[in-house]
């Protein structure tokens, strides 16, 4: 199958309604709509003041917006599975990362630089089996 050129590619882009992305930390999925003009962040389908409450969390979801100077010309929608709060913002702030990054070459440069762009691969180890409570955790041994 051959290869898309880049102008065909920004072309599907402005016709589309959304840009799609998606982003990963840890075991958490989001599924990023990203969408252009004034509207309001949503997180499985409530504002994301309410979803990702205090002031961390917000400095976290707008800093893609504040690098690339989009902060008001872009909103996204996203569907935000698995993990912890703290995975999902930033699963959260990848996908956004990546969309913005689909919008134009020189957001990409910003946001790699800053290292958004880059899939945390750090996840919890798996449990196996004959260990007590963790994943290399096991029992202690009695000495006598």
């Amino acid at each position: 199958m051959p290869r898309k050129k880049k102008e065909e590619i920004k072309e599907k882009i402005t016709k589309e309604k959304f840009i799609p992305a998606v982003g990963r930390r840890k075991r958490s999925v989001a599924r990023i709509k990203l969408y252009k003009g004034v509207g309001i962040n949503k997180v499985n389908e409530r504002p994301i003041e309410e979803y990702f409450p205090g002031l961390i969390a917000k400095i976290g979801y707008q800093k893609p917006f504040e690098l690339t100077q989009t902060l008001g010309k872009f909103y996204a929608w996203a569907r935000i599975e698995g993990g912890g709060k703290s995975s999902q913002l930033g699963a959260f702030v990848h996908g956004v990362s990546r969309a913005l990054a689909k919008v134009d070459p020189k957001y990409k440069e910003v946001l790699k630089k800053a290292k958004f762009l880059t899939r945390d691969p750090r996840e919890k180890e798996r449990r196996k089996p004959g260990f007590a409570q963790k994943a290399r955790a096991k029992k202690q041994s009695p000495k006598r």
